[in-house]
């Protein structure tokens, strides 16, 4: 007999079969390789990157004070900021204020077997600095912490768009068999009450929802109702997850949406993480050495801490690890707060680089470092607990491992460190030489969404920053 089959049934059962790939992808991640080209198991380029590490400074920490010292800056400091420099710029909290010079207010040193420029309070990021690529040159097109984040994560500034670790796992997968491919981490200095941060800086946009980051707190329970209530056994809370499966199963099969799909796998993967995420982030069997390392303690929330979770989930294949480190916005109080971030980071970042050179995971792994804009080589604020405002026209960042060119200082700005003048690089130049590291063409690499073939890296002709390859 002829049975006319709908567009409505079909999807149903399209829905359907997208679940049981999910669920049979989080049993065998490897047997689900999403190839931006079309072409599954392979690449185009030579894969430098199996995974990133991105260490996000929010609030804009001071190039001036950490990475790019100004002499000239320096001899200026109390007298006015020539016009030349900024008549007609765009300013945060500066805009028609009197604009006066501040100097560095802290030394820097020359570190490693290469000299590299770095302030007297980054000591131990010195002692790896013939490991790093330092990039003087950056800019972004924001000027304001959210859209700054926004543009930074995902490559524009208004929110909706997939960030880079959605991207990414859309495009590769994940080799994590019982943990999320993207995954994200927060810590907060012990400074002044820092800006939030929105969830949607790791949203996937309008990649399927599975994408997205999910994120682990550092103290408490890591996800929160994770934990099955007392007296629930895992035999019985798996019965329960097959059961919810099979009922959506059942429902994809009257209703066309997709979305049914990213239901079924993230209660699996829920499942499996009630009994992965207890023993990823206990860190206490890590050993005095490591922990002394890093320089953390078991459960204390710390940036330190969280940079050992992100080598412990690269060890179990995470694609794509972000953390956060609150309270750099300094508009005041900046010779005050500054080396107070700075010692809460700078052993934990030369640990992270140390710990995964050792374990053979530097090779492959992708380190960032980089806030979501610089600081102005002007004053903000009268006499007394001065900083600086929001910049977009320079700021520094670094980069190591997977590829990366080693010993490396790159780029530079003018005499004053407003603007980035030599090897200028922006946002999405930086996001097209992280996806070639990762074996991935950026110009390829698109989402079909509203008609138009979406891309991370734009149509404004970013580049490839070949120069800091090695």
């Amino acid at each position: 007999m002829y049975s006319a089959e709908t567009r409505r049934s079909f999807l149903g059962r399209s829905a359907c079969g997208l679940g049981s790939v999910a669920l049979a992808s989080m049993v065998n991640p490897g047997m689900l390789l999403a190839a931006p080209h079309g072409v599954p198991g392979t690449l185009p380029l030579p894969q430098k990157a199996k995974r990133v590490i991105w260490l996000t400074m929010a609030g804009g920490p001071s190039q001036l004070e950490l990475f790019d010292y100004k002499p000239k800056l320096a001899e200026m400091d109390g007298k006015p900021m020539p016009e030349s420099f900024t008549k007609g710029q765009q300013l945060a909290q500066l805009q028609g204020q009197k604009l006066v010079c501040k100097g560095p207010m802290f030394r820097f040193q020359k570190y490693g077997k290469i000299r590299m420029e770095l302030s007297e309070l980054l000591p131990h990021l010195g002692g790896v600095a013939d490991d790093i690529c330092l990039v003087r040159s950056m800019t972004t097109d924001a000027i304001n912490h959210d859209p700054a984040h926004m543009f930074m994560n995902t490559g524009a500034q208004i929110a909706g768009r997939p960030s880079m670790g959605a991207w990414v796992t859309y495009g590769l997968g994940s080799e994590a068999e019982n943990l999320p491919g993207f995954v994200v981490l927060m810590s907060t200095g012990k400074g002044r009450t820092p800006q939030p941060i929105a969830a949607r800086q790791w949203s996937s946009g309008f990649l399927p929802s599975r994408f997205q980051g999910v994120q682990l707190r550092s103290q408490g329970d890591p996800v929160l109702y994770l934990t099955s209530p007392a007296g629930v056994t895992r035999e019985r809370q798996g019965a329960d997850v097959q059961t919810v499966n099979k009922l959506n199963q059942q429902h994809a099969r009257i209703c066309d949406d997709p979305e049914i799909a990213t239901r079924v796998a993230q209660y699996e993967m829920a499942f499996q993480m009630q009994a992965s995420v207890p023993d990823l982030v206990d860190i206490s069997g890590e050993g005095a050495r490591t922990l002394e390392l890093y320089g953390c303690t078991p459960g204390d929330g710390s940036f330190a801490s969280n940079c050992l979770l992100a080598r412990r989930l690269a060890e179990r294949g995470t694609r794509f690890i972000q953390l956060y480190h609150r309270d750099w916005d300094h508009h005041s109080l900046l010779r005050e707060e500054l080396p107070l971030r700075a010692k809460e980071v700078d052993q934990a970042c030369a640990a992270l680089i140390t710990d995964l050179k050792q374990r053979g995971l530097f090779e492959d792994t992708l380190i960032v470092f980089s806030g979501e804009f610089g600081r102005t080589p002007m004053a903000q604020g009268n006499k007394g607990p001065v900083g600086r405002d929001h910049h977009n026209k320079a700021m520094s960042m670094w980069l190591a491992g997977a590829g990366i060119r080693r010993g490396v200082t790159f780029g530079a700005t003018d005499d004053l460190g407003y603007a980035a003048v030599e090897d200028v690089v922006t946002v999405h130049d930086l996001h097209a030489t992280m996806l070639h590291q990762l074996g991935i063409r950026h110009d390829a690499f698109s989402f079909k969404f509203q008609g138009l073939d979406a891309r991370l890296t734009g149509v404004e002709g970013a580049r490839v920053i070949r120069k800091i390859l090695a």
